[in-house]
């Protein structure tokens, strides 16, 4: 529910309700029960949410399970699927992380064909 996706991109960003609520234009309470599923945030909150944080929207709207580890979208960071990727591959010998590496590679160019 939409309650929950707000939860959880403002702890992702470590923010408290107060905080949160300020980037996005409503008070305190009205974040407090947003979260707890109350009521639908408004338009013009949907859109100071996706906005703000750049939020895929897809996900933030609809819970797509494609979109579910890809909250942030165009920011320039690494979402929670690349982070966990790259802490796997850290844990790998030299001779896995090579072998990841090509098969990454095969994929990029069936992809390109």
């Amino acid at each position: 529910m939409l309650g929950e996706r707000i939860r959880e991109i403002r702890k992702k960003n470590q923010m408290n309700q107060i905080e949160f609520s300020n980037q996005i234009g409503v008070s305190q309470g009205t974040l407090s029960e947003l979260e707890q599923n109350k009521y639908n945030p408004s338009l013009e909150t949907i859109l100071a949410i996706i906005t703000v944080f750049s939020i895929n929207a897809t996900w933030f709207l609809f819970g797509d399970e494609a979109n579910e580890d890809s909250i942030i979208e165009n920011s320039g960071e690494l979402n929670m699927v690349e982070n966990s990727l790259i802490n796997k591959f850290r844990m790998l010998s030299t001779r896995d992380q090579t072998e990841i590496i090509d098969i990454i590679e095969l994929k990029n160019s069936r992809k390109n064909d």
